[in-house]
Parts: C-alpha cells; structure tokens; sequence
C-alpha cells in the first residue's frame, strides 16, 4: 500500500486540478500493482482510504478545508469534525494504518528568516519519530535547504536521493546541496528501509526523487519568484500554516501557471516510485 497526503488535494492546486490530480495519484499508484489510500479525517475518523465523494469535498471547499498537522488531530477527533492531512499527519495516519510507504510532493522543513520567526514544520519532527518512508521531490523550494538538512541530520533521519546525489528542490533537479546516500533500485531503497527498522531505529527516511527533466524549472527563475512571495508574506503578516500555502500560489501566479504543471509531474512521478518501493519493501518484510 502506498499513502497519499490530502493538503495537496485541498491547499496545494486550485480547483479543478486538484481532484483530477488526486484521482490520477490513485491511477498511477494501481499502475504500478499497489494499493492507494489517501488519508484524511472525515467526521472524526481516521481515514486511510477515501471515497471519491470525500477527495471531492476536499478538493472543491479548498482552503478553507482544516489543515492538521499532529497538534490539531485530537481537536480534530473529539469534535467530530474533517479536515486534510499534512506530511506529519499523514505519517501519523499511515504508521496506525501499518502503512510504511508515502508519496508527496515535497517536505515541509526550515522556513527562511526562522532564526527570528521560529518557523519550522512539523514535518520534520514527525519524520524524526514516525517510522515511515516519504518519497518527495526533496524539501520545497521555498525553505531553507541548507536548515532543513541539518535538522534532519540532527534527529537522525536519513536523506537518500533516489537515482541521484544531490537533493532535488522541488521544481528543480538539484537544490544545490548533496544527500545522505544514493539508492537506483527499488529494492536498494527497501532495504534501507529493512535495516534501519530491523536495528529499532524508529523514525522515518526521506525518499528524495527528482522532478522529470522535461518538467524542471529552472532555479534561477522559481528563486526570483520565491523571493518576491517570501516578501509578499511579510509584508501581509501571513505566518504558521497560511506561508506555505500563499507561497506556492505566489509562485505559481509568477511563472504563469509552470509550477503548477510542473507540481502535477513531480507528484506524479512520486506515486510511481512510491509504488515500486512498497511492492520492494513488501517481499522483504
């Protein structure tokens, strides 16, 4: 089985790509022979699996559809209400669920300016104790890399580049920075996976595949655009979990609409590795 975050479906595209793109997640994870579960809490349940029904809900009400991250689950829960899972969240869902494998677009991680605002996702601490691989195109583009890295080597996580050696950024192949290990098989990337959990190491592996050449920005262009979002956010007080939203959208109204393209092909290509790794992953465990 394969994981599949729903804050993508409701904050991360407009509507309608964000349902064509969810169902299509499903397709492709079913392409490769595995099981898609999008997770979400609907009416105060954990869900791991959803209806199309429920993909639509989230889909068409957006952003203002809840966005949970680990804080926000027994709130959540105890009052009987919905809402879309981050990449913590989702791990959390996905680890309950017996569910090692998770396909997104890309980790949440150090925010810029953090050394005075203290903005660091949830994500990462979750990948430092939920045991569950995360297959991403790298951290996104609108972070600090360089932090981010550190973190996670800080709390022991460990960063493979799937095919590479250098951390992807999101809309770009190559963040400027290089990663833990490099794995170019499925099966290489499964057994990591065995043997770190085999040893009692909890905590989760950061999978991270680059975007498809074809679809790549390049990094000079996405910089420019991220640094005008970046001051467009401070200038408007956006902080917590409104940044990330506003920045993608930011970026996307600046490169005319690319990143979004390129956003659908990254995930995309996730889903397809994610596949392959839990089918690796399932022969061995």
């Amino acid at each position: 089985m394969v994981a599949l975050e729903s804050t993508i479906v409701s904050h991360g595209m407009p509507w309608p790509h964000n349902f064509e793109t969810a169902l299509q997640l499903e397709a492709d994870v079913r392409s490769e022979g595995a099981i898609p579960a999008t997770i979400a809490i609907i009416d105060g349940r954990l869900k791991a699996g959803l209806r199309h029904r429920d993909i639509e809900w989230l889909a068409r009400h957006g952003p203002a559809v809840s966005k949970l991250s680990r804080r926000d689950l027994p709130l959540v829960v105890a009052r009987n209400a919905s809402g879309a899972t981050t990449v913590a969240a989702t791990m959390i869902v996905a680890a309950l669920a017996g569910i090692p494998v998770f396909a997104t677009g890309g980790i949440g991680g150090v925010h810029r300016g953090a050394e005075t605002s203290f903005d660091i996702s949830a994500d990462l601490q979750e990948l430092a104790r939920t045991s569950v691989a995360v297959v991403c195109a790298g951290a996104k583009a609108v972070l600090d890399i360089r932090l981010t890295l550190e973190y996670l080597e800080t709390h022991g996580v460990p960063v493979v580049g799937y095919g590479t050696d250098r951390l992807p950024a999101f809309w770009s192949r190559d963040s400027g920075f290089g990663v833990d290990a490099r794995a170019d098989t499925p099966a290489d990337v499964a057994r990591i996976m065995h043997a770190k959990w085999s040893l009692g190491l909890a905590g989760g592996i950061v999978i991270a595949n680059p975007i498809p050449e074809q679809f790549e920005l390049h990094r000079e262009r996405i910089e420019r655009a991220i640094e005008q979002a970046v001051q467009d956010a401070r200038t408007q007080g956006i902080a917590g979990k409104a940044v990330t939203p506003f920045l993608l959208a930011r970026v996307n109204e600046s490169t005319g609409g690319d990143s979004l393209e390129a956003n659908v092909a990254l995930v995309r290509n996730n889903a397809t590795v994610a596949a392959r790794i839990a089918a690796a992953y399932a022969t061995l465990s």
